[in-house]
């Protein structure tokens, strides 16, 4: 694995115009990241990951400073994992070049996490405009667990970039519990509460899509939620294409973001 500290130096050394594939994080990589290179490499003759701690998407500086980060160890497990490219790119490279005009959601893509954290998905895709801009790859993996923001980044680079997004199933805890970087804040002890969460989400995904009708349940699933002891933010059932709030029994979304422990999470089913 070679280890690029500069976006000219990775352009110098790398031909983008051939397969590459594209896999940005924010480190502290865990297996989701992993199944993501693997999509990578299955795709791709040649796989870049990029470690950059967006402070732009951080609407909570305590939620910025807290944020895991251990690169020795994600080095250590990019090269067990065969990747071909790992790209440190400084806050400068990504954030001097001023964009000529500002990047700004539409009023119909404020809902869920945009509505609850203002600036978060400008500073995503910010930071996904300048990767693209500078380098250029064929394909960017992003995973199923953010799903709304997969939705925007790819409406977003579709008629800009020759780049595709491709979509990533999420990777769960023994099925249950999705893979998170921030899974790692809490004890071991802790994380029988994201289990019971997933598994209230699961029942109510299962029912809807048995009956369409259940979704009068949506009240009674947020009361089972908040027994758990976490602090839910939201819980909502979305159309899975566009995001509205028309759905059919197979064309839907449910989407939760809570804080437990101070920690906020996400999921979706």
């Amino acid at each position: 694995m070679i280890i690029f500290k500069s976006i000219n130096n990775l352009k110098k050394k790398v031909n983008f115009s051939k397969n590459i594939g594209f896999v940005p994080t924010m480190g502290a990589i865990h297996e989701g990241h992993l199944s993501l290179i693997n999509q990578s490499k299955k795709k791709c003759d040649k796989t870049v990951v990029s470690i950059f701690i967006n402070p732009k998407q951080f609407n909570n500086k305590l939620d910025f400073k807290n944020y895991p980060r251990n690169l020795n160890k994600d080095i250590k497990l990019l090269k067990k994992n065969k990747v071909d490219y790992l790209l440190l790119p400084k806050y400068d490279e990504l954030f001097r070049v001023n964009l000529r005009k500002k990047i700004r959601l539409k009023n119909k893509d404020r809902i869920l996490c945009a509505k609850y954290r203002p600036g978060h998905f400008e500073g995503v895709l910010h930071v996904i405009n300048q990767y693209l801009n500078l380098i250029q790859p064929k394909f960017i993996f992003l995973g199923e667990k953010d799903y709304q923001q997969y939705h925007l980044i790819s409406n977003f680079i579709k008629d800009k970039f020759i780049t595709r997004a491709y979509l990533c199933k999420t990777i769960r805890q023994n099925n249950l519990y999705a893979l998170s970087s921030r899974n790692k804040l809490l004890k071991n002890k802790d994380l029988h509460i994201l289990k019971s969460v997933t598994m209230i989400i699961k029942k109510f995904y299962f029912s809807l899509k048995k009956e369409k009708k259940n979704v009068k349940n949506l009240g009674h699933t947020k009361m089972l939620l908040e027994k758990t002891g976490i602090n839910l933010e939201y819980l909502e059932i979305r159309n899975k294409i566009n995001f509205s709030k028309k759905i059919s029994k197979g064309n839907f979304k449910i989407f939760i973001a809570y804080y437990f422990k101070n920690i906020r999470f996400i999921d979706n089913f």
